[in-house]
């Protein structure tokens, strides 16, 4: 087998394309088009973790608090204890942040 080709017990992963038009928008600090991008991943493809993450990030960055909280609590709605630890310790002190505010 090639280096191009997977093994059939090993698929590759597949993401979709406006959530990675949402990254490259955010790493190219344009966060407001990022926003825009994962809303379109999440309308198409609800609930994925990395969805709801870039959106958070994107809104944070964009200065929508209200829209972040809601993103990242239901990412930790979500993920509950799984194994996105980074993620959800993102998460979790954005919320406590912004309670303490």
């Amino acid at each position: 087998m090639g280096p191009s080709r997977t093994s059939p017990s090993r698929p590759r992963r597949r993401f979709p394309a406006s959530e990675l038009l949402g990254d490259l928008l955010l790493e190219q600090g344009r966060p407001g088009e990022a926003l825009v991008a994962y809303q379109r991943s999440l309308s198409l493809y609800p609930r994925r973790l990395n969805g709801l993450l870039g959106a958070a990030r994107a809104a944070r960055a964009s200065g929508d608090e209200s829209l972040a909280r809601t993103m990242y609590q239901e990412l930790l709605t979500l993920a509950g204890s799984g194994g996105r630890r980074a993620a959800l310790e993102e998460a979790w002190a954005f919320i406590a942040r912004l309670r303490r505010e």
